[in-house]
């Protein structure tokens, strides 16, 4: 079935035009880095460590991969945070949100978590970034993803959407929906998936993005944007979904998107439904990604939702141990709110809402574990500020050092002093250490290092 059902719909609809759109410019799959705008300078250190890279055409902040970078993944500056592996095509949709710092911002589905790292970049650490991802598994790598990316104003829910759209009714400035789809934009990365593909996948894909579609409309607030995206090229995904929502919300507009990338949409995969084509965008192969279909939405003006639910006030718990570390690595954020829970003691989001009986997977930054008389830190907290920390070892790049760390080795310190440490390469955290003799103990998660 899979690529003979695949050619045969998309023949009948382009006609002579299937051959030049779908005639991809390289023969193997596009590959793009996404600097990460919490880390300074995150663009220029990208064209350090990678020269000669081309801007990517779809988003000029990105970076278009070569054959010669094999193993991006495996960089110093990957491990740091620096950038996130990203799809070319894939770069151009949280642009179109226009988030900026102290806003509200949803991503319904989010893992792995480039999309959401965009996002993150834009908040700038202000405001609250509610990241969710139903499938456990996956809500697991977004969690790590985001933790590298050293975000630390979300909240990463692993959640059913319309529980969600249930506890944030009218809540959100911003939501994004990049929809699961039947991934025929991922035909070449994932040659699985073309033979699995068939009419019923792509129904099953429509109607869950149907239903994530009605969750994102009711967490919007008025006036907010919406932006769908899919990595798919089915027209029921695409512009017939967004015919049908119009159809159903009128109190939805579309928006003309920005750039002079991409193509407009196309008029004979609405569903006969009427849609202006002009103002939705499709990516195709010929254009240099994979594949990726988008529109921005508008929730008409009216009055803002605010939480009448009464709010049941915690007492804040002085956590002695962590505010006695906190004071001597971390002054900058000794002050801000603390959550315990068991014995881990989190640092949320500032001005999280009430969340309900909502699973959640993260809430802000992990800072550490109370144990017997002691505080243990976590990685996270060192991923998120270790930029801050009063004691610090700084490995550059090309540094023997550097790469021993990454191997989980101990290293000498030539900085930092006794006790707790934040390891960083070129500024860029990479973690904790401790240092005790003139040596640095390794403390990067063993799932997490270069053991090749």
């Amino acid at each position: 079935m899979g690529m003979e059902f695949f050619t045969q719909r998309e023949r009948e609809l382009l006609g002579d035009r299937f051959e030049s759109l779908y005639a991809y410019p390289e023969d193997t799959p596009a590959r793009g880095i996404t600097p990460n705008l919490l880390r300074a300078q995150a663009e220029s250190a990208l064209d350090q460590a990678f020269p000669g890279l081309l801007k990517n055409p779809f988003n000029e902040k990105c970076r278009l991969l070569t054959g010669e970078q094999e193993r991006p993944g495996t960089h110093p500056y990957h491990h740091a945070g620096v950038y996130y592996v990203q799809e070319p095509s894939a770069a151009s949709v949280a642009p179109l949100l226009e988030v900026e710092p102290g806003m509200k911002v949803l991503d319904l589905c989010a893992a792995p978590g480039g999309k959401t790292s965009q996002l993150a970049g834009a908040l700038q650490g202000k405001g609250l970034l509610v990241a969710n991802e139903y499938m456990p598994q996956r809500a697991e790598i977004l969690k790590q993803n985001l933790e590298r990316m050293g975000v630390p104003n979300a909240l990463i829910l692993n959640e059913d959407t319309s529980r969600i759209a249930a506890q944030f009714p009218g809540y959100f400035d911003r939501v994004l929906v990049d929809a699961p789809c039947s991934g025929e934009g991922m035909f070449r990365k994932e040659p699985q998936a073309m033979a699995q593909h068939n009419q019923g996948l792509v129904d099953q894909c429509a109607g869950l993005g149907k239903e994530i579609l009605e969750a994102a409309a009711a967490c919007l607030a008025p006036g907010g944007i919406l932006v769908y995206s899919t990595c798919t090229f089915a027209p029921q995904e695409d512009e017939g979904q967004i015919a049908a929502f119009l159809d159903r919300h009128p109190e939805f507009s579309l928006m003309e998107l920005p750039g002079d990338w991409g193509s407009a949409g196309e008029s004979n995969r609405t569903g006969g439904l009427p849609l202006d084509c002009s103002k939705v965008r499709r990516i195709w192969p010929c254009q240099g990604g994979e594949g990726h279909f988008m529109a921005k939405l508008k929730k008409e003006e009216g009055s803002r939702w605010e939480d009448a639910r009464p709010q049941k006030k915690k007492a804040e718990k002085q956590v002695s141990l962590w505010a006695e570390f906190a004071a001597r690595y971390f002054p900058d954020i000794k002050g801000c709110q603390t959550q315990l829970l068991g014995d881990l003691v989190l640092l949320p989001p500032v001005g999280l809402p009430p969340v309900g009986k909502l699973h959640i997977v993260r809430s802000g930054v992990a800072a550490g574990q109370l144990l017997k008389g002691r505080f243990q830190p976590n990685h996270h907290l060192f991923m998120a500020f270790g930029d801050k920390c009063t004691n610090r070892e700084n490995l550059t790049l090309g540094e023997e050092r550097l790469y021993a760390w990454l191997r989980g080795e101990e290293i000498p310190a030539s900085q930092a002093e006794n006790g707790w440490c934040a390891v960083l390469v070129d500024g860029y955290p990479l973690g904790m250490g401790k240092v005790s003799g003139g040596r640095i103990k390794n403390h990067y998660p063993k799932a997490l290092r270069n053991l090749k």
